[in-house]
């Protein structure tokens, strides 16, 4: 495995456990983006990630696609739609 960018960086502690923030240079370069899932693997010599799948989307994203015509119906229910009792 040859490295074409590199960063040099130092774990810091976060919550109960290790992190390292990846770069923008690095995340551009591995394409990586918020929310792509991916596998950490220790391995001879260090630690490899990779991603395993796509991002998945935020939940402003989810509602910018949402179609009440095509998902269901109604988004919210502003009045009685059914035989509720009060």
């Amino acid at each position: 495995m040859t490295a074409t960018l590199s960063a040099d960086q130092i774990i810091q502690e976060w919550g109960n456990g290790l992190g390292v923030r990846i770069t923008a240079p690095i995340a551009k370069a591995a394409r990586f983006a918020r929310g792509l899932p991916i596998k950490v693997e220790v391995v001879e010599g260090g630690v490899f990630i990779r991603a395993v799948g796509k991002p998945q989307m935020t939940l402003a994203q989810k509602l910018k696609v949402f179609d009440p015509e095509v998902h269901g119906g109604e988004v919210m229910a502003t009045g009685r739609v059914g035989a509720e009792v009060f």
